[in-house]
């Protein structure tokens, strides 16, 4: 099994070589790939040295399975390629995520959709993957009708650069800014450009995934993406109506009997999901189920999750694990 790691040498890629090494993914070969500026350069996996590549030299190697986190441009220049190559593609970045062709998965979800004739397959967004993966058992049982979100964000969903400057503004030292404002002590309520109707890329595309994922186009979202000073993890404050009544009770099962969930509610004791309790791990952690008063059939939950394990690396290599699983990888 020779495994590609395109953005070794990232947050993202660092993370997925981390998760391959935990969860005993049957490498035999790594390719650890990034930019001709990076190539050259040894990362340990495993205990071993390996030389960083370029793309060109990767594709070369011909590797059965490249996880991608190296930005939309470079995937959508090289996704292709690998795949013509006889590569099957896990790509983290959005450039494939809302192509018709391709598939979007959270392999809880929806993993069952793979076949082997997917050779490029996308990782949703961070903070969609964990609203999903909760939001899906309760689908199963009560159909979901509308979903407000708002999102509180990690910075290291930005990258080394926006971990940079909240380390540096704590420690009061000049540097360069991964945003247009200061985050430490702040809120920044934007991630991504806006587009002409003002909401962020990163809104349309928890709005649009979400439709995606969960194979519905008439589950109707709204979102609000927000910037804060955390590293552990997202946190997401979500409202859902549903189509039938039910109790707060119920929807604790529904999502505790689905893997990858924790269920985290015992308000009274101060008990509730937090990016600390979900730093470096896996699953996703739900928390705050209550009614909505203003509303028929209608629920608020606090879902908390690792951005860079389960709403990023973890999540590809889940896919990967599934097209293992299914016998659409070199066991």
């Amino acid at each position: 099994m020779k495994v590609a790691v395109v953005g070794a040498t990232g947050l993202v890629g660092s993370k997925m070589l981390q998760i391959l090494e935990e969860r005993q993914f049957p490498v035999t070969e790594l390719i650890p790939v990034a930019s001709e500026k990076s190539a050259g350069k040894t990362i340990v996996f495993r205990g071993k040295p390996y030389t960083v590549v370029t793309l060109e030299q990767a594709v070369a190697l011909a590797p059965h399975v490249a996880l991608f986190s190296a930005g939309g441009i470079t995937s959508k220049a090289w996704a292709p390629k690998f795949a013509a190559a006889g590569c099957t593609v896990i790509d983290n970045s959005s450039a494939w995520r809302m192509d018709p062709e391709i598939p979007l998965i959270v392999p809880e979800v929806n993993g069952n959709t793979l076949t082997a004739q997917h050779k490029i397959i996308a990782n949703p967004n961070c903070s969609t993957i964990q609203m999903v993966l909760a939001l899906h058992p309760i689908h199963q049982k009560n159909p979901i009708h509308r979903i407000v979100v708002s999102t509180y964000q990690s910075v290291t969903g930005t990258g080394k650069a926006a971990v940079d400057q909240l380390e540096n503004e704590i420690k009061g030292i000049e540097g360069p800014m991964a945003y247009a404002h200061p985050i430490f002590k702040n809120a920044i309520p934007q991630i991504d450009v806006f587009s002409d109707d003002d909401y962020t890329k990163e809104e349309l595309k928890m709005m649009r995934e979400t439709q995606k994922i969960m194979g519905s186009n008439q589950i109707q979202v709204t979102a609000t993406t927000v910037r804060i000073p955390v590293m552990g993890g997202h946190s997401e404050s979500v409202n859902i109506s549903l189509e039938h009544p039910c109790t707060v009770a119920d929807l604790r099962i529904w999502m505790s009997e689905m893997p990858g969930i924790v269920v985290i509610d015992d308000p009274s004791n101060q008990i509730y999901p937090m990016p600390l309790n979900a730093h470096e791990r896996d699953e996703v952690f739900v928390g705050r189920v209550r009614i909505d008063r203003s509303f028929p059939n209608s629920f608020n939950l606090w879902i908390v999750s690792d951005n860079l394990r389960k709403g990023a690396a973890t999540n590809a290599i889940q896919i990967a694990e599934t097209l293992l699983k299914n016998g659409m990888l070199p066991a």
